[in-house]
């Protein structure tokens, strides 16, 4: 039990990283780099797997550490947003960071800071992260990209391998409104003579990441040219690698896109084999896969009826949770619950799923940005009949509940941080203690 005066330390300290946010998002390395630099430049000692990409960053970032961690590797992996809370951003060993110690990470990096230049929430997070995980001697941090990637706080590392999942439109506001924009900004995380790995299909993506690599003279491995994966008829899949072929491979995480995610995981650490000596045993690598858990990614809260969490929250994600919705479960009729953010493309993200549907509930979750349920309930009609506002959440869930039948399903979706406050209703604490 953490004690009551560290405990109470804890709270100022996420209070004064919260009131961090009100410095906005910020583009541009070079606060982060003059952090880091008082510290001593922790992200130069450690070696990384640098993961970026508009979906999949955190389920491949998963695959990765669980993989790794399986071989024997003492692994870090940072990933953001957290859902409840905020230690789930820092995990050694796939075991989320005490209080105590990110207390003391806060407190150590908080001392360097130049109170004439107050960093931004994830600058400040970015830094604690690379901290943390050099005090805990990491063999490997695998680092997941906030937002784009060129300016992007964790685009100070020099990684052994890069990835970029995939490249859809989402923050358009910061990234630009073209997929050509959008894959540019992605494009930066490559880095000289490093190797990129990358599931990105559209031509004009692919030729912006290979233009990247050519002039950064960086090899690239590419989903469905330099590797692939086929899923077989028993739910397992197959990967056919740069060097290397597993068959038979089975995943806990649900969904046909999570064998794509797998395959830039393994993909990455045949690349990273060559030059770091990382073993790659069949047979671990299976137990690995089978082992990795991802919260709010098709998660399954309960069974009769069946209850789905999903923190699909654009159209690309969207379209995923579909696919695994008419094909991974057995349901009669589904009911939607969904609380989207404003600046989403909330058409798109309802024209995939609601034709789905039986019943829709929109709601609002707690968060500034929410968009309004009426809102959501008029660009609704031409997709289903049954469709209903409830802006309290846990309201929400309660009625579709009530609606649904032993055999229906229940999907609670719409963004990450509305499948945290699901999470939250449902009694996870917000510190663990």
């Amino acid at each position: 039990m953490m004690e009551s005066s560290a405990l109470n330390r804890y709270k100022t300290s996420i209070d004064y990283l919260y009131g961090l946010q009100k410095y906005g998002i910020k583009f541009g390395l070079n606060s982060t780099e003059r952090i880091l630099e008082r510290l001593g430049n922790p992200e130069r000692r450690l070696r990384c797997i640098h993961v970026g990409g508009t979906n999949g960053k955190g389920s491949t970032a998963a695959m990765l550490s669980s993989v790794l961690r399986a071989h024997g590797l003492r692994v870090g992996l940072y990933t953001s947003p957290h859902l409840v809370r905020f230690t789930e951003r820092f995990r050694v060993d796939e075991r989320e960071a005490d209080v105590e110690r990110i207390l003391e990470v806060f407190e150590r990096v908080r001392s360097v800071l130049d109170d004439s230049e107050p960093p931004t929430f994830f600058e400040m997070v970015t830094a604690m992260a690379f901290q943390y995980f050099l005090e805990e001697q990491v063999d490997w941090a695998v680092i997941e990209v906030g937002m784009g990637g060129r300016l992007d706080a964790t685009n100070v590392i020099r990684p052994e391998v890069s990835i970029i999942t995939n490249v859809s439109y989402d923050h358009q506001e910061f990234l630009g409104n073209s997929l050509a924009a959008i894959a540019r900004e992605k494009a930066g995380i490559i880095k000289e003579e490093v190797p990129l790995v990358t599931g990105a299909r559209q031509p004009v993506v692919k030729g912006i990441l290979k233009a990247t690599c050519f002039s950064h003279h960086a090899p690239v491995f590419c989903l469905g040219s330099q590797f692939r994966v086929r899923r077989n008829p028993d739910g397992t899949f197959q990967y056919h690698g740069i060097k290397r072929k597993w068959r038979s491979l089975e995943l806990n995480l649900k969904g046909a896109h999570q064998f794509q995610n797998a395959a830039l995981a393994l993909a990455a650490l045949e690349v990273v084999k060559e030059e770091n000596a990382v073993p790659l045993d069949a047979e671990v690598i299976r137990e690995a896969l089978l082992d990795v858990r991802w919260p709010c990614r098709l998660e399954v809260l309960q069974e009769s009826p069946l209850v789905i969490l999903d923190g699909a929250h654009n159209p690309h994600g969207a379209e995923s949770l579909r696919d695994a919705l008419k094909s991974c479960f057995d349901y009669e009729k589904l009911h939607l619950v969904l609380g989207i953010m404003a600046d989403k493309d909330t058409r798109g993200i309802l024209r995939r799923l609601l034709p789905l549907a039986e019943t829709a509930i929109f709601t609002k979750p707690r968060y500034a940005r929410a968009e309004k349920p009426e809102t959501l309930k008029r660009l609704a009609r031409p997709y289903v009949q049954k469709h209903y506002v409830i802006p309290d959440p846990a309201a929400a869930i309660a009625e579709a509940r009530a609606m649904a039948s032993p055999n229906d399903a229940i999907c609670i979706a719409g963004s990450l941080y509305f499948a945290g406050e699901v999470k939250e209703l449902l009694g996870e604490h917000t510190i663990s203690i």
